[in-house]
């Protein structure tokens, strides 16, 4: 079992940043990944960043360019550096746990372990 623990998510202004964090309780094997996944209300939960155990990143279209994800494996934590935050930004992100990393981790159904989510919500 692998629990997940989201922090900084918040209220900021349409431009602005935020850095969240996701910390893990353990990894399950060493060739592993961690995403970041969102959900707005009434909308379908959605592929934001994802990193491998070697470091390998992938982006949704929708953030690349504002968004960083990266890793810390000798913590157990992840990051998702936001920068240029839209009002459509706006959701509840969930970190996300995958023991069998896939071509790009963006595939939802790959990731056996999730958090509970922190609130992003953007100001226009």
């Amino acid at each position: 079992q692998v629990q997940l623990a989201e922090s900084g998510g918040g209220l900021v202004q349409a431009g602005g940043s935020l850095r969240l964090s996701c910390s893990a309780s353990r990894r399950t094997s060493n060739r592993d990944g961690m995403a970041w996944f969102r959900q707005a209300p009434g909308k379908e939960r959605d592929f934001v960043a994802a990193i491998s155990w070697s470091g390998s990143t992938n982006y949704a279209d929708s953030v690349k360019g504002r968004f960083t994800i990266s890793r810390d494996v000798a913590k157990n934590l992840v990051y998702l550096q936001m920068n240029s935050l839209k009002a459509e930004d706006t959701a509840v992100y969930y970190c996300a746990y995958t023991q069998r990393w896939t071509y790009s981790g963006a595939n939802r159904s790959n990731y056996n372990y999730w958090g509970q989510g922190t609130q992003v919500t953007v100001s226009s």
